[in-house]
């Protein structure tokens, strides 16, 4: 487990640019959170109250000295380290005020409001680039600006089904299945990442901003990737095959006598080492398996004729028969074992910060998976208590003394600490 406490930091490629993230839930906020781990300075904008609809998605949640549940669940820690917290009424006309201050101030603008509702408070695009010429405004809504679904929300569950995932995800004689986790919502704040950071190296070029219009169904498509090009190539509708693969065969779980595990053949050598360890080495010349597209024509034999051989031993000694002569194997682990992995440990993908929150004073987090060699990502600052960095942040943003930040708190416009 890496210790974040203990990281110096060095030099960021984003260090120096600024976001004002009017988002919440997970899509947005886990690409500002991204942002955040590459040096960027994140301002997260959340209602007084509440805050981000995600603090109260729990538990699990962080609990406090004395054993109490918090306002902190795991959710919202999952998705908004590093970010400085703005308890803030965008309804009220002074807190549209102060954000249009701060976003002339800024060179990024993540939200994820319903389409229009945004212009209503002068917070829309044509408004802020209006004031700032090189603002980058990342819109992420359900189903995108245009279209006969533009005005509908969106949900990853949602998404997922309406997207067509769900009918590739599950057994074949089951129901549709979502992933396990908001994969809809994650790949969507991943590429909301890549069009910011694309933005950035426009403006280089022409000193303007730009507007990013994403939508969650539009990355759902997107992500339906080699099976949905293969629908595309020859119209027929692919069917669910629980842990199969579509074109490569055998690549799937597979029983072993106290569990399963996953093998992963892709190609003709691997399949012929794999039977010969499994005790029926002309399954690698009959004409039915000796390529892996007679193996796909004909995997309702195959599997189970290789079910009923792995079914005899334990998976580890599978996993260590297939380690030997380098066969794609690997065990199927539960979120306790990944943590406990020796290689997560190496590559710091749980990290420890200080929480002030916390009753032990410590948050465990999931780790940032990329390694860049002259510019690495830092975890600079815990996810925030609501309203954490209202005051700071105005005051060091705009210069607003204590006397105006206790008037805006008292008349209900911000919220946050007052010796912050």
């Amino acid at each position: 487990m890496s210790d974040a406490k203990t990281t110096s930091p060095k030099a960021q490629a984003l260090a120096g640019l600024r976001v004002l993230d009017l988002s919440r839930i997970l899509a947005g906020p886990t690409a500002t959170q991204l942002l955040a781990d590459l040096g960027a300075e994140v301002i997260k904008i959340e209602r007084p109250g509440t805050g981000d609809d995600t603090r109260g998605w729990g538990p699990p949640v962080v609990l406090d000295a004395e054993g109490r549940e918090t306002w902190e669940s795991a959710y919202f820690l999952s998705a908004n380290r590093g970010k400085h917290s703005v308890a803030m009424n965008i309804a009220d006309p002074r807190g549209q005020v102060i954000l249009q201050a701060l976003a002339a101030r800024a060179d990024f603008l993540v939200e994820n409001f319903k389409l229009g509702d945004l212009k209503r408070y002068g917070l829309d695009y044509a408004t802020l680039q209006a004031v700032n010429p090189g603002l980058i405004y990342c819109s992420i809504t359900g189903f995108g600006q245009t279209g006969p679904n533009a005005h509908r929300a969106g949900y990853d569950f949602l998404v997922q089904g309406e997207g067509g995932l769900m009918s590739l995800t599950g057994e074949a004689d089951g129901p549709p299945t979502k992933a396990g986790v908001g994969i809809a919502d994650v790949l969507c704040g991943m590429y909301a990442a890549v069009g910011i950071l694309a933005a950035v190296q426009a403006r280089h070029h022409t000193g303007l901003g730009q507007h990013i219009d994403l939508a969650l169904m539009d990355a759902q498509v997107a992500m339906l990737i080699n099976q949905g090009v293969g629908f595309l190539t020859d119209r027929q509708v692919p069917p669910r095959r629980g842990n199969d693969h579509p074109t490569i065969v055998p690549y799937g779980t597979f029983p072993a006598s106290d569990g399963s595990f996953v093998l992963a053949i892709g190609n003709d050598a691997q399949f012929a080492r794999f039977v010969a360890v499994a005790g029926a080495p002309g399954l690698a010349t009959d004409p039915r398996f000796a390529t892996n597209a007679s193996r796909v024509r004909n995997r309702q034999v195959l599997v189970p004729l290789l079910s009923a051989l792995t079914a005899g031993r334990p998976a580890a000694e599978w996993l260590a028969l297939c380690a030997a002569q380098t066969i794609p194997a690997g065990p199927v682990n539960d979120l306790a074992q990944v943590f406990a992995s020796p290689q997560v440990a190496a590559r710091g993908m749980r990290v420890r910060m200080d929480h002030s929150g916390a009753g032990s004073g410590e948050v465990d987090l999931i780790g940032n998976p990329l390694h860049l060699s002259k510019t690495p990502v830092s975890y600079a600052k815990a996810p925030p208590t609501l309203g954490e960095d209202t005051m700071a942040v105005l005051a060091r943003e705009l210069g607003l003394d204590a006397e105006a930040l206790r008037d805006l708190a008292a008349a209900g416009v911000i919220e946050g600490r007052p010796d912050a």
